[in-house]
């Protein structure tokens, strides 16, 4: 092996090593951990009161369409 393959190998193991030690820090790292947890938690709620929220939005809005539906049907079967 030449000297240069061998600092080349070098370089690769220390980009590797400093890799593996970024990752072992994230996971160590609780605070860090716990806040990404509590902002995909909140993330989560907020996404679900939004659909609750249109919910009854949709329902008002398909009856009012059906009623208009059979009031127009209504009215044509009154005049035929």
């Amino acid at each position: 092996m030449t000297a240069d393959e061998l600092r080349q190998e070098i370089e690769q193991t220390r980009q590797s090593l400093g890799e593996t030690v970024d990752e072992l820090a994230a996971k160590a790292d609780m605070k860090a951990r716990a806040r990404a947890k509590a902002a995909e938690m909140s993330g989560r709620v907020r996404r679900s009161q939004a659909v609750q929220r249109r919910w009854p939005v949709a329902v008002a809005a398909g009856v009012l369409v059906a009623g208009a539906g059979v009031v127009a049907v209504w009215q044509w079967k009154r005049q035929a």
